[in-house]
């Protein structure tokens, strides 16, 4: 250890002051005299070296250079002195410790008597726990029994309740009148019978024996009285101008359980019940039908005949039969005009014949087809919607208007046959798709198939009236229809006006079968109308005529429909084709030496190889002839479309084209003149483009 410190004196910058070498120790100890080798064994002592390398005590006792020896010795010396200080406290305080052990004691004999007291009072618990459990099991046998009288109280409670027949109840069912307390009596009634006919417990109780022929006769008595006041209330049904509707909703409906308890109660009864009333409403209904039918029937305005047809000559007689007066509405046969309204009135409310009477009113047929059909679909839908609520079935609706469905079928089969209104005809079949979707917003099924029947017979008769138009045309006699004017033929008005009816009236339909049909009528007629056509000697009286009645046709589709059609856009190119050949009509009429040359010469080169080229001598006679009167020509030229066209507007687009085709016929012959040599000396002849131009100006002007 000498050693030791005598370094670290020597070499104080190198190694820190409490830094003790765990070498230089140990190898300290080994040397040491005393250590016996034989006694100790120092295997491991260095692992635990290093373990107490980081031990402040260890490495504070080893930093000072003490030997561990003289340490130990110390320590032993310290121990020592404190084990003496101790002895010395202890003895100091043996009377206090006397006194503790004392009172220590004394606790234990008390707790010792407490222990003995609490045995007692572990042995006295047990026994009240014990008594406890057979009172709780006491309790709760009581509790059940309770439970299961008051079950039984309840049920025989309800027994009696529901088997006893209280005095007043008699005397309401017995002597009462029908009424809303009687409705409730009725009710209780219902209840007492299916208790006694559906309870096992009651079948085999001594009380059924003593009430069962009591309820008996009080059902009996309340059968027969309920049913005497309802075959009263439907008597009042058959009553002249009752309001069945306020009767049925105000008065009938009321007393709706009676016939729930007929139905559960008396079944005889319950079907008579539904008989008399299947029985009066039909019968009502069909008197009520019947006599609106009549009514109705003196109001049809008469529009058509199987004479009037697209194709038949008006003035048509025989040998035996005088000419037919013409109706007073024979425009509208094929014009739709404001029946259209028929459709745009789907839901307003059925006419009143009588009022319409004393107004001296007369309507086309489907305006009356609308109004008894608006009048079927309203009592329908009441009739319907009532026996549903009041019986509870849908199925007697329809034997209760077999009767109105047949005063209907039987009206509707009379005049059908007669209808030869192809127009009406389409109006009543748009009226019953329009009265199906009505009937389909309500809910309402119980006039589907009706609804589809009557469209099923309308449609054949609509196209038996269209192919009978159709046919008018294919057959029609030509020579009769002919009349020499090259206006507009009524023939063509009738087809154009049918044409855009049907197109107005199914707009929004769309139905191929339709436009398949009114395309064989548009090529029927287009035969027809070249025929006619052809019975002119002239070809230009021919091409007036195809103008006038093409563009005539032209206008009355558009009134239909702007969108136009196929139908529409055939006559559109008719009307332009023709347009064109009446423009070179008009021409040659005016201009023919012109036009021959500028179609036939105008084109040759004039310095060409041909053997007969174009001189001036061959243009002289043209540009003079033409210079000397076209403007009289032209004016000539405006009365002929004036006088030629019904329709001014199209007569003075037709007069723009003519001059605009001349101005056109006139610039190829002034082209043609200036290759020509010599061809200046003719431009003192010529009229100006300008000076033309300025009269095609001055007749577009007019328009």
């Amino acid at each position: 250890m000498a050693e030791v410190a005598a370094n670290n004196a020597n070499h104080p910058c190198e190694t820190p002051k409490n830094v003790f070498d765990f070498g230089a120790f140990v190898g300290d100890l080994i040397v040491d005299e005393d250590a016996s080798s034989d006694d100790i064994s120092l295997e491991g002592l260095q692992e635990e070296l290093e373990e107490c390398k980081n031990d402040d005590v260890v490495a504070n006792i080893l930093s000072k250079g003490i030997k561990l020896r003289e340490y130990t010795k110390g320590v032993e010396h310290n121990l020592r002195k404190v084990e003496l200080d101790s002895i010395q406290d202890y003895i100091k305080e043996s009377d206090n410790l006397v006194s503790l052990h004392d009172q220590i004691r004394d606790c234990d004999s008390i707790l010792s008597q407490m222990e003995t007291l609490l045995s007692g009072f572990q042995v006295e618990i047990g026994s009240i726990s014990s008594d406890i459990k057979i009172l709780q099991e006491k309790s709760m046998d009581m509790g059940l029994k309770l439970k299961n009288r008051k079950v039984a109280e309840s049920k025989l409670a309800k027994f009696v309740e529901d088997i006893i027949v209280p005095p007043r109840m008699v005397d309401i069912i017995v002597d009462g009148e029908v009424n809303d307390e009687y409705m409730r009596t009725l009710d209780i009634l219902s209840k007492k019978l299916k208790f006694v006919d559906t309870d096992p417990m009651v079948k085999d109780s001594k009380a059924l024996k003593d009430v069962q022929p009591e309820l008996e006769k009080l059902r009996q008595k309340a059968v027969s009285k309920v049913f005497d006041f309802i075959v009263q209330k439907l008597q009042a049904l058959r009553k002249p101008k009752t309001n069945i509707q306020i009767l049925q909703q105000n008065v009938l409906l009321k007393y709706k359980y009676i016939i729930s308890f007929l139905k559960e109660h008396s079944k005889e009864v319950h079907l008579e019940v539904r008989a008399a009333y299947i029985d009066t409403m039909n019968k009502v209904l069909s008197a009520h039908f019947r006599a609106y039918i009549q009514a109705l029937e003196k109001l049809q305005l008469d529009i058509a005949t199987s004479n009037d047809l697209i194709g038949v000559e008006t003035r048509s007689t025989s040998l035996f039969s005088r000419g037919r007066e013409p109706l007073k509405n024979r425009s509208a046969v094929f014009a739709l005009g404001e029946r259209l309204n028929v459709l745009k009135e789907i839901d307003q409310p059925a006419l009143i014949p009588h009022i319409a009477e004393a107004s001296s009113l007369k309507y086309p047929y489907e305006v009356l087809f609308r109004s008894l059909h608006k009048l079927l679909m309203d009592t329908a839908t009441s009739e319907y919607l009532f026996c549903d609520e009041f019986f509870g079935e849908e199925s007697i609706f329809y034997e209760i208007f077999a009767g109105p469905f047949a005063v209907i079928d039987e009206h509707f089969n009379s005049i059908l046959p007669n209808c030869y209104d192809a127009i009406g005809l389409m109006l009543m079949i748009r009226i019953v798709h329009q009265h199906q979707l009505i009937m389909s917003r309500r809910r309402i099924p119980c006039l589907d198939s009706y609804l589809d029947k009557v469209n099923i017979s309308l449609w054949p008769r609509f196209k038996m009236v269209f192919d009978m138009h159709l046919s008018s045309l294919r057959n029609a006699n030509v020579k009769l229809l002919w009349e020499d004017d090259s206006h507009p033929h009524y023939v063509m008005r009738r087809y154009a006006e049918f044409t855009a009816s049907l197109i107005h009236i199914n707009v929004e339909y769309g139905d191929g079968q339709l436009e398949l049909n009114m395309e064989r009528l548009r090529m029927a007629v287009d035969e027809l109308l070249m025929k006619l056509a052809k019975m002119f000697s002239k070809p230009k009286l021919q091409i007036v005529f195809l103008i006038n009645n093409c563009d005539m046709t032209i206008a009355v589709l558009k009134e239909a429909g702007p969108e136009g059609g196929k139908i529409q856009q055939h006559f559109e190119e008719m009307l332009k084709s023709n347009t064109g050949l009446f423009v070179e009509e008009l021409l040659m009429e005016h201009f023919s030496d012109l036009i021959k040359f500028v179609k036939t010469r105008a084109s040759e080169d004039p310095n060409g190889s041909n053997e007969r080229p174009i001189s001036v001598s061959e243009v002289e006679p043209i540009v003079k002839d033409f210079g000397s009167r076209w403007k009289g020509a032209i004016e000539l030229m405006h009365k002929d479309v004036i006088t030629s066209f019904s329709n001014f507007l199209c007569g003075m687009e037709i007069l723009r084209a003519a001059l605009t085709q001349l101005l056109l016929y006139y610039t190829r012959l002034s082209d043609c003149i200036k290759r020509i040599n010599g061809g200046a000396a003719l431009n003192k002849d010529l009229v100006s483009i300008s000076s033309i131009m300025y009269e095609i100006r001055k007749y577009s002007r007019t328009f």
